[in-house]
């Protein structure tokens, strides 16, 4: 049996870290999900806290009952390690607004959830960040027969371009590399950094490739470390891979699930 790298061991948070700041922080929240606090503003990124299908191997830096507040949630597609049904409602009686693709704010507004969906290319603001809607390339049911009972759009998945006070955070979410998007962006301030080695996302060297095409940027892995898989690419990531693939390795943050990161601009950034 493959050996599988572990996420360092969980770092666990409550409400202080939706409190006002003077910063804008990070935090993993294991799997795909983060928690971005601006200046008070706060929102998750691709919330797991419970009931996923597969066995995860790291314990949750946070429930969502401990949860005071989110300004938002957004979700980058439908897979249930991304749009998680069961956290996103344990979430909805502190959650201001769920924003994702329209597809899967259909999804969400038929789970009672105040859910907005967006086309590629829209912009929204919640509190003083503003965040655009950019592409991803993750129809993979398409090509799995039996795994979805409609014709999936490449327009159903997406990534989020996230602007703070602070400097720029870019979540692709899922996505097979695309080359005129994903090589051509601003340089952000922080990458939330897949490295799985999956055709429907971007492959070791596809996402070393991206890495490289913004060399300053600091990269917080994510997609690893969390699921008992070691036999399925999308979850088997090993962090010690990328130092030799990639430009300026010690930019490679490996965050624990609730560790704190803090957003700094970077001198490269566009």
């Amino acid at each position: 049996m493959p050996q599988q790298a572990k996420a360092p061991p969980t770092q666990p948070f409550r409400a202080d870290a939706f409190a006002p700041s003077d910063d804008t922080t990070l935090r993993w929240l294991g799997m795909a999900g983060f928690l971005i606090n601006s200046r008070g503003t706060t929102m998750m990124i691709d919330p797991l806290l419970r009931g996923f299908d597969m066995p995860i191997m790291i314990e949750m830096p946070v429930t969502a009952a401990d949860v005071p507040h989110l300004d938002a949630v957004l979700v980058t597609h439908s897979d249930n390690d991304h749009y998680s049904v069961p956290t996103c409602r344990d979430l909805a009686g502190v959650t201001d607004a769920y924003h994702s693709t329209q597809y899967v704010a259909g999804l969400m507004t038929d789970q009672g959830l105040p859910a907005h969906g967006h086309d590629i290319g829209d912009q929204f603001d919640v509190g003083a960040v503003r965040v655009e809607v950019t592409p991803a390339d993750h129809a993979w049911q398409n090509e799995s027969p039996g795994a979805a009972t409609r014709i999936f759009r490449t327009e159903d998945a997406c990534g989020f371009w996230i602007t703070t006070p602070d400097g720029t955070i870019w979540a692709p979410g899922d996505s097979r590399l695309i080359e005129e998007h994903h090589l051509r962006m601003p340089a952000p301030d922080a990458l939330l950094f897949d490295f799985s080695d999956s055709e429907w996302h971007f492959g070791l060297a596809g996402a070393a490739r991206m890495a490289n095409a913004y060399p300053g940027t600091p990269l917080l892995l994510h997609h690893w470390g969390s699921v008992d898989a070691p036999d399925f690419p999308p979850f088997n990531g090993d962090p010690q891979t990328l130092h030799a693939l990639i430009e300026n390795p010690q930019r490679i943050q490996v965050l624990a699930p609730g560790e704190p990161y803090r957003l700094q601009r970077s001198p490269s950034a566009g």
